[in-house]
């Protein structure tokens, strides 16, 4: 995969416009936000220390409490980085920004090999990487140092991964160990594990070999997962999510439903779809709902993703693992990812939508396209403008 990544003029200039945006929307961002030490900075400090639990009082947001030791409820891969920056201590209040931006920028310059590979050569090749790299909330999450963001910009980081080698050599083991990481982000990425595996075993020979390469990255993920669990609350099958302090009392009452509900559906479904800004009186005039707002609100471009169809190579794949994806969204109690610009919860399905997008593309990039991507360009911006005036 590394090979076919063309290093042309093309390509710099691409990472010199990722570079200069988001570091200069983070920038932005830090200039509103005051320097804090985030939990996952605290969670990598114990972790130095060998211990996985933190010094909060029990009772606080996000935590749970497990015999007398608290815990932050987070996946695993998002510490990973700040272990990094555990032996300097001069940088731990700004260790979230560094992160989430430096990671931002990587996953923003793959969007144009990605491109590459789904919408074949430029101009469509550039769309497709300006509507993935500045039109999804890939952006947004990236600048804000919040590090259940983080979440979601390594899950796609390493989704784009495992689609570009989708649509190359499809070997299993790399597309294997793409999802493993992503899911140990994003845990519900393990879905898309399944259409995108049936696809390349189709394409294989000696299937039991592929079967055993492409699955062996993706069970030793769960197993991590599993004892990073088991380490801090005594059983593999418990996250701390159904156990975790939930301040805000309308998600509190979602959850005492279920994690998972088919209760959750309405509600998450209309938002996804229809919820739109409010409006006030005074600029910026647009309010974003803190529980979600829908899709084709903040990134409309990806209605494009429609023109693809079923019939071209791995369509089917891609739209089953979005469909998967957004399933367990809609059928958690969380809505749109509190709190949140857009619903940041479906960046899990957005990368598939994006290959789809491409795909569409070859065929047809008309106005109406641009115009959605633009569009998608300057609702994911105006999360800059609210920060800066709400």
């Amino acid at each position: 995969m590394i090979r076919s990544i063309r290093l042309d003029r093309g390509a710099l200039g691409w990472a010199t416009v990722v570079v200069a945006a988001y570091v200069l929307g983070t920038i932005v961002v830090a200039h509103f936000q005051p320097a804090r030490v985030n939990p996952a900075m605290q969670v990598a400090i114990a972790l130095a220390h060998g211990r996985l639990n933190i010094d909060l009082p029990p009772g606080t947001n996000d935590t749970a409490t497990v015999g007398g030791l608290t815990y932050q409820v987070i996946s695993p891969l998002p510490i990973v980085p700040y272990l990094l920056f555990v032996p300097f201590p001069a940088l731990w209040a700004v260790s979230r920004l560094i992160i989430g931006c430096a990671l931002g920028i990587v996953a923003a310059w793959l969007a144009l090999p990605f491109a590459r590979r789904y919408a074949g050569p430029a101009p469509q090749a550039y769309w497709l990487a300006t509507l993935g790299a500045f039109g999804t909330l890939l952006f947004d999450l990236s600048i804000q140092g919040d590090f259940y963001y983080l979440a979601q910009v390594e899950a796609m980081l390493f989704t784009l991964v495992a689609l570009i080698e989708f649509a190359g050599r499809r070997r299993p083991w790399l597309l294997g160990l793409a999802l493993a990481l992503a899911s140990l982000a994003r845990p519900t990425l393990i879905l898309a594990a399944i259409p995108l595996g049936l696809a390349v075993l189709a394409s294989k020979e000696g299937r039991a070999r592929s079967f055993l390469l492409f699955a062996l990255p993706l069970i030793l993920g769960v197993a991590l997962t599993g004892v990073y669990d088991a380490l801090r609350f005594g059983t593999p099958w418990q996250t701390g999510y159904g156990i975790s302090t939930v301040g805000n009392p309308v998600l509190a009452q979602a959850r005492s439903i279920g994690l998972f509900s088919l209760q959750h559906v309405p509600d998450n479904l209309a938002r996804l779809l229809a919820r739109g800004f409010d409006l006030r009186a005074t600029f910026p005039y647009l309010v974003p709902d803190p529980y979600g707002d829908a899709i084709l609100l903040t990134s409309p471009g990806l209605l494009a993703a429609v023109g693809a169809g079923l019939r071209r190579d791995g369509a089917w794949a891609l739209w089953s693992a979005a469909g998967l994806l957004t399933a367990a969204l809609l059928l958690y109690y969380g809505g749109g990812g509190w709190e949140t610009y857009g619903f940041r919860y479906f960046l899990d399905a957005v990368p598939f939508l994006l290959a789809l997008v491409g795909l569409a593309a070859r065929d047809r990039l008309g106005a109406l396209e641009k115009v959605l991507i633009v569009l998608s360009v300057g609702f994911v911006g105006y999360d800059l403008v609210w920060i800066a005036f709400r």
